[in-house]
């Protein structure tokens, strides 16, 4: 077992896809090239088996074999968080139990669909942290866009007050900028600081960055960018960071179409030489001969800017 996730956690922490071949059965050749492309961009640290890694259209025997599989060939080189948000709290811990027994250093949890109000989401957090143990790091993944549970900066912070194993918010309220920096300001009023990574595609990273964010959780399909963004930004670069992003913006964006960006993400990994496939899972989108054009000048595009 590595070490495991706290609050000083930084960098940008990829979300990687989970492949398959066109057939929908799991790729496990492309998940060790997809570890080693995510390794070689230089990430520093990866989260498997979230949304974007269709976790729900996988059996429990899948979802293991994938996890074991990425951890086999990361071999303790970047920490590894896992997914396991479940409607059932028991199946949740016993999950839990096992990623973390096969070396992740933390779990995400997001708030079950369906909770109405604050005090539900106070109550569902007690009760699954407690099933889960004192010892498990846990990310809460604040996604209303996708959970339908919309959770108030106050809530948060009684939440994370409560629950010192709650060592990591993933940032993706939209909008979400006034929010980031109401958490980041918690310390100056006798709150404590926890590492915030953003998601949403990294749509609004350099903003985000500017408002305290620790870095990036999220799939873009460059995470190179993402990396080299956060690093420049750190190193006191601000404004280079951001004409870096810019110059990946048409993608940023294009990634981030509804009901289809998954697709969009993994046709462009697959054009990369990182998937062997850029099958999603059934029920899911695929790009039809407009999707591709639009995708073959994006791309033509973008080398062209870094090439200049």
């Amino acid at each position: 077992m590595g070490e495991k996730l706290n609050e000083r956690a930084s960098g940008v922490y990829i979300i990687a896809a989970t492949p398959f071949e066109d057939d929908g059965k799991l790729d496990l050749a492309s998940t060790d090239r997809m570890v080693d492309f995510y390794l070689e961009c230089g990430v520093d640290g990866m989260t498997i088996l979230g949304i974007m890694g269709e976790a729900p259209k996988l059996t429990p025997d899948e979802q293991q074999g994938f996890m074991r599989r990425v951890f086999d060939r990361i071999a303790g080189r970047i920490p590894v968080i896992v997914g396991v948000s479940n409607p059932g709290t028991n199946n949740l811990a016993a999950f839990a139990h096992s990623a973390m027994d096969a070396g992740a250093a933390g779990v995400m949890i997001a708030p079950m669909s369906g909770l109405k109000t604050e005090e539900q989401v106070i109550n569902y957090f007690a009760e699954t942290l407690r099933i889960l143990g004192p010892d498990v790091p846990v990310v809460f993944q604040d996604f209303p866009q996708v959970t339908q549970v919309p959770v108030s900066v106050a809530t948060l912070r009684r939440v994370f007050d409560d629950h010192p194993q709650i060592v990591m918010l993933k940032h993706e309220d939209a909008p979400g900028l006034r929010k980031l920096s109401q958490i980041r300001t918690w310390p100056d009023t006798g709150g404590r600081r926890i590492s915030i990574l953003v998601g949403n595609g990294g749509l609004h990273l350099p903003q985000e960055l500017r408002r305290g964010a620790d870095g990036a959780m999220t799939g873009f399909a460059y995470p190179e960018m993402l990396v080299q963004v956060c690093r420049r930004f750190f190193a006191g670069d601000a404004d280079g960071a951001e004409d870096l992003f810019d110059t990946y913006l048409p993608i940023v964006r294009h990634e981030q179409q509804a009901g289809i960006g998954l697709a969009i993400r993994k046709e462009i990994l697959r054009r990369r030489g990182v998937l062997s496939s850029a099958a999603v899972r059934a029920p899911g989108p695929r790009l039809n001969a407009d999707d591709h054009k639009e995708l073959d000048s994006l791309m033509a595009r973008l080398e062209t800017r870094l090439g200049g």
